[in-house]
C-alpha cells in the first residue's frame, strides 16, 4: 500500500532524490520517495565526488562513509602520452577534504539509502509517476497503479527525461553535441596510473583514465560510432592509441561498458508552484571534469533545507534555490563545455593545443585555478 499523504513526495531514488529525502528526514518531515526501478542501479556513469560536495554532505551524516568506501586521490592531470601537460593537485586546497573521492554511483546510492532507512525512511518501488495536479496549497502525484499521493511539495529528481518536469510544464532546452562517448570499466595487469585521474589529450582523441576503489579503471573516450557493448579488444585499442606509452598497459577484463551522447541542457526555471527540480531533471552536461552528480548532490542539500523552511511557512528559500542553483549549473556546464571542446579540437591542431597547454601548465595560477574549479569552489 502506498501512503495517501506526505509533506513532500520525491520522484526518483538516485543519489539526488535520496539526498533530498535524507535532508528532509533530518528536519523531521514526512517524505515519500518513489522510483520506477525495481531496485537501485548496479552500473553508472558517475564515479567521483569532489571536495565541495563532501563538505555540503556533512550535515546529512554520510561524508565519512563515502570517504571510507571510496579511493582518495590528490592529483588530476591533463596528459599527452607520458608527458604531463597540466598537473592539478588538490592537496593544498583550503578544505578538510583536499582530494577527490573515487566511488561508483551505486555505492554512493547505497550509503544514502542506508542513512535514509536509519532515519526511518524508505523507497517505494517500482512505482512510476504518471500524473501531476497542483492546487494552491499542495500537489497530487498519480502513480501507475492508480494511487494518488497528496503532498505540499513535489521534488522532480527523476533524471534528464523527467516525467514530473514535463507534467509541470517546465522546459529544459539545450544542445546535443555531435560527440559519441564510450564508457568502459576495465581491469588491467599493470601500466595505468593508480594515483591520479588522467585526461589523455592524444592525437586520436580524448581518453579519461580513472582508478576505482576495487582496483578497476574507468575509461571514457570520444569515439566515432562508439559500440553499444565495448569488448576487450576495443578497450585495449583505446589504451594503446591514446594512453601512456612506456608502460604498455594490458587490459585483462571488461567489467562493464556503455555509450552515450553529450547533452548540454539546463531548465529555464527550477520551480513551478509546488514542484521543484533537482539533479539531472534540472541540468545535464558533458562528463568532463566529473561534475554532474556533484552538482546534483549540492542541489539536494540546499533544496532540503529550503523545503523545510517552506513547510514552516517561509518560501523565500525555494526561490533562492531556484535562482542560485540554476546559476551554479550554468557555471558548471560552461566548465564542462570548455573541457570537452578543448579535448576535441580538430585533429590537425591537436599538437599545437598540447604545446600551448604545456606552457600554460607550468604556471601555478593555471594549476590552482583549475583545481578550485574542479573542486567546486572557484571563488575560495
Amino acid at each position: 500500500m502506498t501512503p495517501r499523504n506526505a509533506e513532500v513526495v520525491v520522484v526518483g531514488a538516485g543519489p539526488v532524490g535520496l539526498a533530498v529525502a535524507v535532508g528532509l528526514k533530518l528536519h523531521g518531515h514526512d517524505v515519500v520517495v518513489i522510483d520506477k526501478q525495481a531496485e537501485g542501479t548496479n552500473t553508472s556513469r558517475a564515479c567521483v565526488i569532489h571536495p565541495r560536495t563532501l563538505e555540503v554532505l556533512e550535515p546529512l551524516g554520510v561524508t565519512k562513509q563515502l570517504v571510507d568506501r571510496g579511493l582518495e586521490l590528490e592529483d588530476f592531470a591533463i596528459r599527452a602520452g607520458d608527458r604531463k601537460l597540466i598537473p592539478v593537485g588538490f592537496e593544498d586546497l583550503p578544505t578538510a577534504y583536499p582530494f577527490v573521492t573515487m566511488i561508483p554511483q551505486p555505492v554512493t546510492e547505497q550509503v544514502l539509502l542506508d542513512r535514509l532507512e536509519e532515519l526511518g525512511g524508505s523507497v517505494l518501488r517500482p512505482y512510476a509517476a504518471t500524473g501531476l495536479a497542483q492546487t494552491p496549497d499542495g500537489a497530487e502525484v498519480t502513480l501507475d497503479n492508480g494511487d494518488v499521493i497528496h503532498a505540499q511539495y513535489v521534488v522532480a529528481a527523476d533524471g534528464m527525461h523527467s516525467t514530473i518536469r514535463e507534467l509541470a510544464g517546465l522546459r529544459m532546452p539545450g544542445n546535443t553535441l555531435e560527440l559519441s562517448l564510450s564508457l568502459v570499466d576495465v581491469r588491467v595487469a599493470s601500466g595505468l596510473p593508480t594515483d591520479e585521474v588522467a585526461l589523455y589529450f592524444a592525437a586520436a582523441g580524448l581518453l579519461v583514465v580513472a582508478p576505482l576503489p576495487d582496483g578497476s579503471f574507468r575509461l571514457v573516450a570520444e569515439v566515432h560510432d562508439a559500440p553499444e557493448h565495448p569488448d576487450l579488444a576495443f578497450a585495449q585499442h583505446l589504451v594503446d592509441d591514446r594512453g601512456p606509452r612506456k608502460s604498455h598497459p594490458k587490459v585483462t577484463e571488461v567489467v562493464w561498458g556503455s555509450r552515450f551522447r553529450i547533452h548540454e541542457r539546463v531548465a529555464d526555471k527550477y520551480r513551478s508552484g509546488r514542484v521543484l527540480l533537482a539533479g539531472d531533471a534540472a541540468h545535464t552536461h558533458s562528463p568532463a571534469g566529473g561534475q554532474g552528480m556533484n552538482l546534483g548532490l549540492r542541489d539536494a542539500v540546499v533544496l532540503a533545507d529550503a523545503l523545510s523552511a517552506a513547510l514552516a511557512g517561509d518560501e523565500s528559500g525555494l526561490d533562492a534555490y531556484a535562482t542560485n542553483s540554476r546559476a551554479e549549473a550554468v557555471r558548471v556546464i560552461g566548465l564542462a563545455h570548455r573541457l570537452t571542446r578543448l579535448a576535441n579540437v580538430p585533429r590537425a591542431i591537436r599538437p599545437v593545443r598540447n604545446a600551448v597547454l604545456g606552457l600554460a601548465g607550468r604556471l601555478g595560477k593555471t594549476q590552482n585555478g583549475l583545481a578550485k574549479q574542479l573542486a567546486g569552489f572557484p571563488e575560495r
